[in-house]
């Protein structure tokens, strides 16, 4: 669904004056890039992680596409589900959840009633061609054929109902969000709670302008022609904004991978059920994600998305958990039912380039990565000297997959408000029992579970998943031109940046 998108006739054009382009030489180049290095994590998990020594046992791929594909099954814990109905229940109050809970346990009740009934007539029919394998009477025997085809066909027809059941109960089932972490304020936005507030807004002598008008003086942007050529809330960056963007994007990718993170570029576009698995819904009303007209495919919101699927149906190395990883993509958004000032200019739009990370890590770990992720947000930002808060978003704004998040909002100055730049969540095994990622703990000591599996192994265990926006470029060039613009109309480059732009250390306005 493109929604959101300007059509135009072919024949409505508008005739455009080349721009002047600017000589090599006349740009900041040869950058004077830092030397990039590869630091290996404290874990023996260097950046051959992508290969498949990670990977103990997988189960096959899917071929590819041949007609329609039948549901894919999220492995659900329903006697959990059944054996905690009040809690659950209790959960989808305070998220505001239309999930329903009765409906999702009756299913599984008649599901249970019917796969005991299934086994039943499955025995009989066993039974009955065991009989035929001795010498019997002729009239005996013809009884037992048909006996036993009656018990075929009726056995035929209750594993089809049974098909059916347990596809609608998947379809219910998934419809329930994740548990919500017991620190978590409960209510709406506004009941979200401060974790931190680092720095002090900017006192200008001058008045302040926002970053619109930032731009076209300084001749960074066009949305006009953006407009005519893609639609609403699509942008042409130029000049020093592209070299902003390309900074930031480094420098961020730069800073995470000396923490550890192996970095990646992702496909764009994923499956339609890849989504779904990392419980994002591709054709629901007011969708954030465009689909594929007469496909399977849609763009991608976030790199969480095809990193999330990075490993999907696949068991890992317990010794190469935490697999930690920092992924540049372009993201693609709908932004359905945005509207107002306060998204107007490159605070909301179609289309932008993001720096994301993601962990896979042990369950008993992921509150600890969780706190990782964050500090490494507000190092970014600290660095950068903005002015920002840290929040413990609220149980009815969590989203269905967080078991708890933190947002980051900085404070645009153009705006006169506080701005979502990041958040950072922890999913737990919710993205993990729908995308199939488990690991084998590496000793029995790990085993939360008294059985063991085949070859006297450790059961595999669903891993937890995290994700946190390093860099979301359009709102990170928005902080930067507000809170960095100066009397004189320029825009200073803060400090760690400059490398990365070739030394350039302020945007002036371009001499007529």
């Amino acid at each position: 669904m493109m929604t959101g998108l300007h059509s135009c006739s072919c024949s409505n054009h508008t005739t455009l004056k080349l721009a002047s382009i600017p000589t090599f030489s006349s740009l900041p180049f040869p950058f004077k890039n830092p030397t990039f290095t590869f630091h290996k994590s404290p874990l023996p998990r260097p950046i051959k992680a992508l290969s498949s020594a990670i990977v103990q046992t997988a189960t096959t791929k899917a071929p590819q596409d041949q007609g329609v594909k039948p549901q894919w099954k999220a492995t659900i814990d329903f006697k959990w589900i059944k054996d905690n109905k009040e809690a659950v229940a209790a959960n989808l109050r305070n998220r505001n959840s239309d999930a329903d809970l009765d409906l999702v346990l009756h299913l599984y009740d008649k599901m249970f009633t019917l796969q005991k009934e299934v086994e039943r007539v499955r025995g009989e029919r066993n039974a009955v061609a065991n009989k035929m394998k001795g010498k019997l009477d002729p009239s005996e025997r013809q009884r037992l054929i048909e006996e036993g085809k009656n018990l075929k066909e009726g056995l035929a027809a209750l594993e089809d109902d049974l098909v059916e059941l347990n596809d609608e109960l998947q379809q219910e089932a998934q419809c329930i969000p994740n548990m919500t972490h017991p620190d978590v304020p409960i209510g709406g936005e506004d009941c979200s709670t401060i974790r931190k507030m680092v720095g002090s807004s900017p006192n200008f002598s001058f008045p302040v302008k926002d970053h619109l008008q930032i731009g076209k003086e300084l001749d960074l942007f066009d949305f006009d022609a953006a407009a005519e050529v893609s639609g609403s809330k699509f942008y042409y960056l130029k000049n020093e904004a592209v070299l902003l963007e390309m900074a930031l994007l480094n420098w961020t990718l730069s800073e995470v991978m000396k923490r550890g993170f192996t970095p990646l570029t992702t496909p764009e576009i994923v499956r339609s059920s890849v989504v779904e698995k990392c419980g994002f819904q591709p054709r629901a009303n007011n969708t954030q994600i465009y689909s594929i007209d007469n496909s399977d495919q849609c763009l991608i919101g976030t790199a969480e998305i095809p990193v999330g699927g990075l490993h999907m149906d696949s068991i890992l190395s317990d010794s190469f958990l935490p697999l930690k990883y920092v992924a540049f993509s372009h993201c693609f958004r709908t932004e359905a039912g945005a509207a107002g000032t306060a998204t107007r200019g490159l605070y909301r739009v179609h289309q932008f380039s993001k720096v994301e990370m993601f962990i896979f890590c042990r369950p008993e770990e992921s509150e600890h990565y969780h706190q990782e992720l964050i500090k490494i947000e507000e190092y970014l930002f600290s660095s950068l000297g903005l002015h920002f808060k840290t929040l413990d978003m609220a149980s009815a704004d969590l989203g269905a997959p967080a078991y708890r998040k933190f947002d980051v909002e900085a404070w645009m100055p153009g705006l006169e408000r506080f701005g979502e730049i990041s958040s950072a969540s922890n999913c737990t095994d919710y993205q993990s029992r729908r995308l199939g990622i488990r690991y084998r703990p590496a000793s029995e000591a790990q085993v939360t579970s008294a059985k063991k599996s085949k070859g006297n192994l450790a059961p595999p265990q669903f891993v937890h998943t995290l994700n946190a926006t390093a860099c979301a470029v359009p709102r990170m060039i928005i902080c930067l031109l507000e809170n960095y613009q100066q009397e004189d109309g320029s825009v200073l480059i803060p400090e760690p940046l400059r490398p990365f732009m070739g030394g350039l250390s302020v945007i002036a306005r371009k001499s007529s």
